[in-house]
Order: C-alpha cells, then structure tokens, then sequence
C-alpha cells in the first residue's frame, strides 16, 4: 500500500489518469443512479400509500428494479446493454448516439455526465493530492452531481443520499479532516435552520412553498462538510449562479415563467465551488477590502 502511495506521489499524471477513469465509471453508474432512485422511491410511496389506505394493491409486476437489477437496456426495444456498450464516452461516440439494435436516440445526458464526473475528480485530486481529503472528497462530489442532476429532473433532493451526506460529513470531521468537528455540527444546524426559516417567512408572507425541505438538508450536508464558517459565501454564491442559469434559461427559451425552478443543483453546484476553491475566494475579497 504505502509502495503504491509513494508511485502517486512520484507520478501526479498516473494518480490523475487513474481518478479520471474512476470519475468515468463513476459517472456510468451516476446515470442509472439519476434514472432508478426517483423510480424506485416513487415505487415505495405508490406501496406505502396503499398500505395506509388499506387499498388492494392491483399491480401483478413483481419484477425487481433497484440500482442492480434489472440490467441495464434500451427503453424502446428492450436490448440488453452489453459490457463494450457501456463503455464511458466512447460507446455513446461509436454507437452514435443511438442504441445499437432499434437505432433509437441516446440522450446526451450519459456522456454529459460521465465526461463532468471524469472532469471534477481530477479537479478534486489536483486540489487534494494523493491524501485521505481526495477519497472523500470524491464522494462528496460524486453525492452532488447525483443531487443536481436527480433535482433538476424530478424536483427532488432523496433524503437516501442527503442525509447520509450529512452524516458522513461530521462523521469525517470528528478528526478534522475539511473543519474541526465544532464547525461541522454548528454548520449542519446553521445550514438546516437558515433555508428553513426563509421557508417559514415567505410561507407566512405569501401562503406558498418557495423551497422544499430537501434543500434544508442539503445545505446542511454543506454545512457539515466546510463548517459555518463557508455558508455565507455557498448562499451567495448558489444565488450568483441560479441568476446567472435563469437569466440564460429565459433567454433561450429553455424555462417557461410560472415553472418552479429546483434551488438545489444550484446550492450543490455553489457547494462544490466552495468546497475547491472557497479559501481562496474568501481570501480574495478579503484582499480587496482592506
């Protein structure tokens, strides 16, 4: 182990090359992460509700569908995946875009996000190096694009990667490893309270929902993970970049008015931003006001 530690650190373009092709495998299974777990939840409440309303569950389908099974195929033929179809990138550029039986599209998505996994992993190994904080850090950044990508596509933030996001965040800080644990928990707590009484507030004032209680999570999953310290600048920043994708969205024509917009790939996108490079941000404006 300590032999293969000391290859990385004598060799950065190996460790990079080798978080990239991990950042793409990743990103593959981030995909059917973003596709089934909405599925799969919407599966247990439809179960649940039934159960609480005592009604006769008419659904003869007993066919498993979690992350593993069934495999994965084409949503119009029904062709198997096979393993040289499923390679990150490359198999969507071979294939075309389409799926290799019945011709039909691929969505651009797959690549998108395999390619963005690929990218952001390296980012984390170049900010990190060859330490414990890159393991983690990967985890929190795969956790986050699982989140952008899940609420921007269904409007929810599942509480089965939120909440252990949290958890894990304290968990690793109990030896200091992004903040001292002090931090993290008042991080977590402020994080959780602050959406929550914007929440409150705007209820009160204008008798509607203008978040969900998911992103109360999610900050505080921030929270945990930088400290309290960094929640002013992922509040301004998640502002700065939802403006910047509204304002974009409206131009083109990609968002009708009177649409909900999701708020939480945008604190997870401001997370990850500060999480690489929010010191240095901080520094920045500290610089240029004294």
């Amino acid at each position: 182990m300590e032999s293969l530690l000391y290859a990385f650190d004598s060799n950065s373009w190996l460790f990079f090359t080798i978080v990239a092709f991990v950042g793409l495998a990743v990103g593959s299974f981030l995909n059917v992460v973003i596709y089934r777990l909405p599925k799969m939840l919407e599966n247990e409440w439809r179960s649940e509700c039934k159960e609480y309303l005592e009604l006769e569950d008419n659904n003869s389908n007993t066919d498993v569908f979690n992350l593993a099974k069934p495999a994965s195929s084409c949503p119009k033929c029904n062709h198997k995946i096979r393993p040289w179809e499923n390679i990150p990138i490359i198999s969507y550029l071979i294939l075309g875009g389409k799926c290799a039986s019945c011709g039909v599209h691929i969505s651009a998505q797959y690549p998108v996000v395999e390619a963005v996994t690929g990218i952001l992993s390296v980012f984390v190994a170049i900010k990190f190096g060859v330490t414990l904080e890159t393991v983690c850090g990967l985890i929190f950044t795969w956790s986050l694009i699982s989140l952008t990508m899940i609420d921007a596509k269904t409007q929810l933030l599942p509480d089965s990667i939120t909440l252990p996001l949290l958890w894990l965040g304290i968990l690793i800080n109990t030896s200091s490893i992004y903040t001292d644990l002090q931090s993290s928990v008042f991080g977590a707590i402020a994080g959780y309270l602050v959406l929550w009484s914007v929440y409150k507030i705007f209820k009160l004032l204008t008798g509607k929902e203008g978040m969900g209680y998911g992103d109360f999570k999610l900050l505080a999953a921030l929270g945990a993970w930088m400290g309290w310290q960094m929640l002013p600048q992922v509040i301004l920043l998640s502002s700065l970049v939802g403006t910047i994708i509204g304002v974009t969205m409206m131009v083109f024509n990609k968002h009708e008015r009177g649409i909900p917009i999701p708020f939480g790939p945008y604190l997870a996108i401001a997370g990850w931003i500060a999480f690489i490079w929010g010191t240095e941000i901080n520094q920045s404006w500290l610089n240029l006001y004294t």
